[in-house]
């Protein structure tokens, strides 16, 4: 009986499975939805009509959230299935022993937010943009089988007064209609089912007002007439997961997965003996999956001899064992995709190498991709890995020539928008944060443009919007202003402004940027209403836009912790961390490795390199190549009160002092104080972090210093009360407030108070600068020292022609004393 009941599952899954309607955008066939385990089907799926629903009833006639009638009972065998006929989870006695059955497994949750599908303000339907849409995609090994919109809606006084209704369509097909007028405030929530079919891989959810035509010929109502669909608007998710089979051409599926729009936490293991090299391996993918997952963010669990519970990543010696699980044999590198013990469904990928040498090469391989299909286990040879040039990462903007705007545009942009109401043209890049300009010089930015050239268009009201990074930064017109050009104008002449160049002040210039440009159109009175709706107009920026980063150099004064949450500098100024040391405790826990490995990935995320070329240490070394190293490198540490030995030594020169369950700041000596005085370095707050260091119990965060074995080089702790401080660091820094919060030397984050910043220790220039710069850079930061050294110039010019005046004077006075000489 047992026996049937799991035979009727697989066939009610595989049923399932092949009733889903081909809905998405991009053509999905029924093979590319079955496991590989699965032979294909011989039938022919449903059409997309068959299991489409009715057309909606009139508006009136629907409650205040209504689900198509059709829509319903196409989702009724998956919401409501009988409890005999599909049980959600076995009876006790009825859990196999064995490995669960390839491609069933238990059901996964997951929430995607209207902010996570790229609209972080929401979707704004207003004025002439009635009706709007959001593209989704999910990931493609699963399959859905419960669906539920959470509708956020903030809608209008006036819109809310019309008392009309908002519709939704998923792929092209009706899910229901919601009222904009029947709530007492101006925010609504409603709740939708939504039928499991209908969502597939590539998906797109649009909203329509329904008497938008009555508002057509109604202008100037972005103000008055307003629908947003709030970006906590949230679609909860019920998933069979799928068995891709073991297969390294999938990489990084299954464990990162392109379609998925959400974060991921991915887990990596090590053996009982963890050692550096195996988390210089990990550091190096983990930087690489920073890369792929971007915007969507990542996280990583580390585990010392425990195997994941789901997908994961092990590293470790040829024969050693993680888990109970005994990694292959080899006399050289190797990766290797494994069936999760645990659960078949779940992938294992073996990391494999006896040496740093061995371990990098596989995982500088593995980043490479390009594996044939059906390709379970790989011997690697050694790698010539590439070693990285300053201010080489890819993602930062050029400095050493003009960059062209459409440079700066992601592969699903275009310069040129139609119709009068379009989104804002966002281009964003990234900048090393050390740029450098003197006070008065500011940054060309060329902007070409053309607006429509119909007879309709109000000239004088239209304009070209720009904003940097939200400041607004100018309007520019359709036609040249001034008394001559509108002269021009009017007599028939050609007064089109098509060119304008625009000066960028420096500061506004950060790690991450973002110019917005938008062709603000406006109709004349007489228009027709047929205008209003004209998708055929164009306007343009044209291809040779450029802003120039030329003149700017890379100088700045270090420590800044800014710099570090930002864009992980200055360790990324090699991009590869091939001049920076990543530094544990000798016997280093989960949690500093984990963090270790998040800040991994933020690394490759802002530059867009792996760190192919990190070095990992645990402990501090007393001499040899590591010491050597250390000495030629930045260091990246990570640590915990816990770990008092190694923060003692790491600290013991710095501006820091840490003792068993404490951490706070030296007191300066005399000398320290005096000099700093005379460089007019008066802002230092000692006192004020030591105070708050000792009043907190729990915290996290960053300090950062000069390095003991160079002068010249800088280092950067991540250090937390203890580890589960230290693991909500990663939460801290996906947090836009706390990352602009962070600044100085010091950054203290506790739950109660968020972020506080200081500046204990001296900062040091760093960069590239000709001394004769250097000596006014130098004269502008230490004004204090500047005019202490001349009134000490002016006193002994002042003393030496007193005395020799004083002296011709006397002679002057006294001749008979010459003659007597």
């Amino acid at each position: 009986m047992k026996g049937m009941t799991r035979k009727a599952l697989q066939m009610l899954f595989v049923f399932g499975v092949l009733a889903q309607p081909v809905t998405a955008e991009e053509p999905t066939t029924v093979e590319s939805l079955l496991p590989v385990d699965f032979p294909p089907a011989t039938d022919t799926a449903q059409s997309t009509e068959d299991a489409a629903p009715a057309s909606l009833p009139a508006p009136d006639t629907l409650p205040a959230f209504q689900t198509p009638p059709a829509a319903e009972a196409a989702a009724e065998p998956a919401a409501s299935p009988a409890p005999d006929a599909m049980p959600v989870t076995p009876a006790p006695d009825a859990v196999p022993a064995s490995p669960v059955p390839m491609g069933i497994t238990p059901g996964t949750s997951s929430s995607i937010t209207v902010a996570q599908m790229g609209q972080p303000n929401g979707v704004v339907l207003s004025g002439g943009q009635l009706q709007g849409g959001i593209d989704f995609t999910l990931p493609a090994d699963q399959v859905i089988t419960n669906a539920q919109l959470e509708l956020n809606l903030k809608v209008s006084p006036a819109m809310a007064a019309r008392n009309t209704t908002l519709q939704l369509m998923l792929n092209g097909q009706p899910l229901g209609t919601v009222p904009l007028g029947s709530a007492d405030s101006n925010v609504s929530s409603y709740q939708l089912e939504i039928p499991a079919a209908m969502v597939v891989s590539r998906n797109n959810i649009s909203f329509k007002i329904n008497d938008g035509d009555a508002l057509l010929c109604q202008r100037d109502l972005s103000d008055n007439y307003q629908v947003t669909i709030m970006p906590n608007t949230r679609l909860d998710l019920e998933a069979q997961q799928l068995n891709i089979g073991a297969d390294l051409s999938h990489f990084p599926r299954p464990f990162l997965d392109e379609m998925q729009m959400t974060p991921t936490t991915l887990t990596f293991a090590f053996p009982a003996k963890t050692l550096p090299e195996q988390v210089g391996a990990a550091a190096l993918i983990a930087s690489w999956l920073g890369i792929e997952a971007d915007y969507r963010g990542i996280s990583f669990d580390a585990l010392h001899d425990q195997l994941p519970e789901k997908n994961g990543i092990l590293f470790g010696k040829p024969g050693e064992s993680i888990g109970g699980l005994t990694l292959p044999a080899s006399n050289g590198a190797m990766l290797q995709v494994v069936d999760n013990p645990a659960n078949p469904i779940y992938k294992l990928l073996l990391v494999v190498g006896n040496n740093e040498q061995q371990l990098k090469s596989a995982a500088w391989r593995l980043t490479r991709g390009q594996f044939s299909g059906q390709t379970t286990s790989l011997p690697v040879e050694a790698q010539n890995i590439p070693v990285s040039k300053p201010y080489d990462a890819p993602r930062w903007i050029a400095t050493d020539r003009p960059v062209l705007l459409s440079e700066l545009m992601r592969k699903d942009q275009s310069l040129t928008v139609t119709g009068i109401w379009h989104e804002p043209l966002t281009l964003g890049f990234r900048a090393a944060p050390d740029l450098f300009m003197w006070d008065g010089d500011t940054i060309p930015l060329k902007v070409a443009y053309r607006f429509p050239s119909e007879s309709w268009i109000d000239e004088q009201r239209s304009y070209l919007s720009m904003t940097f990074n939200g400041a607004f930064l100018r309007n520019l017109p359709v036609n040249k202003q001034g008394l001559l050009e509108s002269l021009w104008h009017k007599l028939g002449g050609d007064a089109r402004q098509e060119n304008v160049e625009v000066p960028l002040e420096p500061y506004l210039i950060y790690g991450d940027n973002q110019l917005q440009l938008y062709f603000n159109i406006q109709t004349k009175e007489t228009a027709p209403c047929s205008v209003l709706l004209n998708n055929n107009i164009k306007s343009r920026i044209d291809e040779d836009s450029s802003i120039d980063l030329s003149n700017t150099r890379h100088f700045t004064l270090l420590p800044n912790l800014s710099y570090f949450v930002g864009a992980s500098f200055p360790f990324t100024r090699l991009a590869d961390f091939s001049q920076t040391v990543l530094l544990l405790p000798e016997n280093p826990s989960e949690s500093e490795i984990s963090t270790l490995l998040d800040l991994s990935a933020r690394s490759g995320n802002a530059t867009g390199t792996a760190l192919n070329n990190n070095r990992v240490m645990f402990g501090l070394p007393s001499g040899g190549a590591n010491l050597l190293r250390l000495s030629e490198s930045d260091v990246l540490a990570v640590s915990t009160l816990d770990q008092t030995a190694f923060n003692r030594a790491l600290l013991a020169q710095s501006p820091f002092i840490s003792n068993e369950h404490t951490f706070g700041v030296r007191e300066p000596k005399m000398l320290e104080k005096a000099q700093r005085l005379l460089e007019g370095d008066w802002n230092a707050s000692g006192v004020d972090a030591d105070r708050y260091f000792s009043s907190n119990e729990s915290w996290r965060g960053f300090v950062s210093f000069r390095s003991q074995w160079n002068p010249e080089r800088l280092v950067v702790m991540a250090i937390g009360s203890n580890d589960q401080q230290l693991s909500r660091l990663h939460n801290d820094l996906n947090s836009a407030r706390i990352n602009a919060g962070i600044r100085g030397d010091t950054a203290i984050i506790t739950d109660e108070n968020g972020v506080r910043s200081f500046r204990v220790g001296p900062q040091f220039p760093s960069g590239q600068m000709p001394w004769y710069m250097m000596v006014v850079w130098y004269a502008t930061q230490h004004s204090a020292m500047l005019a202490i050294f001349g009134l000490l110039f002016a006193t002994i010019i002042g003393l030496s022609l007193y005395s020799l005046l004083k002296k011709r004077a006397h002679k002057r006075l006294n001749p008979q004393d010459s003659d007597r000489e």
